[in-house]
């Protein structure tokens, strides 16, 4: 388990992570919306995750979606970054109704990330849309992973993101899974 604590004048954060968990998950930004993905990704993925941010939502979501991303992206990398038996590349299709998004990761310590999806809604609850990109390059630069996010398919922006979180987290438990085979890499080491 990792504990990372971040405060800055625009957040204050708190979390605990553990990936190879039992779901035990609590999430609380102050964003309704984002808590949810927060806490579909977790479940997803299989891990124990607490978080809390205090941020300045009166302003925007944008620096509470920012460094939640960085937070956690870093509490990630320190987790995988223990065991480099891990199968490493991974992907996952999660539909919702009408939305199908394709997410694959590579869990091998050189960020990049693309994203590829677009909303016809400002916001889904008090989670403004354009932010949602911002959330998963600021989670790869951190967690020193390579992930490609596209929507195939959808017309809903809650169901599209939701598509997003929850597949992240299915292609991220793949990837971490643990392997005999020794580190996953020509080159010996992530």
């Amino acid at each position: 388990m990792v504990d990372i604590s971040r405060k800055t004048n625009e957040t204050n954060i708190q979390l605990s992570l553990n990936i190879r968990g039992q779901k035990h998950i609590q999430v609380e930004t102050g964003i309704g919306f984002f808590d949810h993905m927060l806490a579909s990704l977790a479940f997803w993925a299989g891990w124990n995750l607490n978080l809390k941010c205090q941020g300045d939502i009166v302003v925007d979501t944008h620096h509470t979606v920012e460094d939640v991303g960085l937070s956690l992206g870093s509490a990630f990398y320190k987790e995988w970054s223990q065991n480099t038996n891990i199968v490493r590349i991974a992907y996952a299709f999660c539909p919702l109704d009408e939305a199908l998004t394709r997410v694959v990761v590579d869990v091998c310590n050189r960020p990049y990330s693309t994203f590829d999806a677009e909303f016809k809604v400002e916001k889904v609850g008090e989670f403004e849309t354009s932010v949602t990109g911002h959330f998963f390059r600021s989670f790869a630069q951190e967690a020193r992973i390579t992930q490609h996010i596209r929507v195939l398919h959808g017309e809903n922006a809650h169901h599209m993101i939701e598509t997003m979180f929850k597949g992240l987290g299915l292609a991220l438990r793949r990837a971490c899974t643990l392997t005999d085979d020794g580190t996953q890499s020509t080159k010996g080491i992530l």
